[in-house]
């Protein structure tokens, strides 16, 4: 069964730097996104103060949705932010197609993810595209495979990916949608990205959290990403092979923890599967292990 390495490991030079990008404030300074309106809007994400002049729109032509500057009161003070108001996945999903239509969101995907207040509540959704343009906090989910000998299954992104294409990958990787639970999104992702059931996977269990927040290159430079990251570990049964099934993964591969540290530390890796695979590996609180 899938074993967290029992001692905790002296933190190298190149984890500490993965960690300090992992928790990079924006480039540039930030104004509120607010959804609803009077006392009854929430911040939802943020954006660069002038990063919206050219998309607004009024009720006359958006069907009931407002999108302004407007003073917000928050705990910090008062602050110039952006209002929109209306109906909230109506006018998020205008602004998200404004977006796309001015070159300024990423790939378009028809996937929508939800949007939540900051007590974690959906209050909307939105369009996958425009999620770090705007700021928007994301859920994903991670896949750590172990086989029973000790060396990790690892993917390589595809090529045409729009992000970190080519790069090294965990097990699996991908995003919660609105309609999904963090659960469900291991159990589809598993079968679309590794052609395996979860149900046959030994010794499955959460692993831990990890928030990574750093800015983007989407929104022609002007996004930032905020990402909740539930990642989970487990044994691939002998005789078991991951085969991709929607074509967004190169090869996957079998790595001894020798190669691993080397491909890690070299920068093979996402961001993300990185810090998720040294605190596997004992990069940080010690982890008891799983029977």
């Amino acid at each position: 069964m899938f074993r967290f390495q029992s001692v905790d490991r002296p933190v190298p030079d190149w984890l500490h730097a993965l960690r300090a990008q992992a928790n990079c404030p924006p480039l540039r300074p930030r104004v509120p996104l607010i959804v609803g309106a009077g006392a009854a809007g929430c911040v939802v994400g943020s954006v660069e103060p002038d990063f919206l002049d050219e998309i607004c729109f009024s009720r006359s032509n958006s069907g009931g949705c407002l999108l302004l500057k407007k003073e917000h009161s928050a705990e910090t003070g008062a602050c110039t932010g952006w209002l929109l108001d209306g109906d909230v996945t109506e006018g998020l999903n205008r602004l998200a197609t404004a977006l796309h239509q001015a070159g300024l969101a990423g790939a378009w995907r028809q996937e929508q993810l939800a949007v939540r207040d900051a007590h974690g509540l959906c209050v909307g959704t939105i369009e996958r595209a425009a999620v770090r343009p705007l700021g928007i906090a994301t859920r994903a989910v991670h896949l750590v495979g172990q086989a029973l000998d000790g060396r990790f299954w690892v993917q390589q992104r595809a090529l045409d990916k729009a992000n970190d294409p080519g790069k090294w990958d965990t097990l699996m990787g991908g995003m919660v949608s609105s309609a999904d639970t963090p659960e469900a999104a291991l159990v589809r992702e598993t079968w679309e990205e590794a052609g395996l059931h979860v149900a046959d996977l030994q010794g499955l269990c959460h692993g831990g959290c990890l928030t990574v927040r750093r800015p983007t290159s989407d929104g022609d430079g002007a996004g930032y990403m905020v990402e909740n990251i539930d990642w989970y570990v487990c044994t691939v049964p002998g005789g078991v092979k991951p085969i991709n099934q929607d074509g967004e993964v190169a090869q996957f591969a079998l790595v001894d923890t020798v190669q691993l540290l080397e491909d890690l530390s070299g920068g093979a890796f996402t961001l993300e599967a990185a810090l998720i695979l040294a605190s596997v590996m004992g990069f940080g609180p010690q982890r008891p292990a799983q029977d």
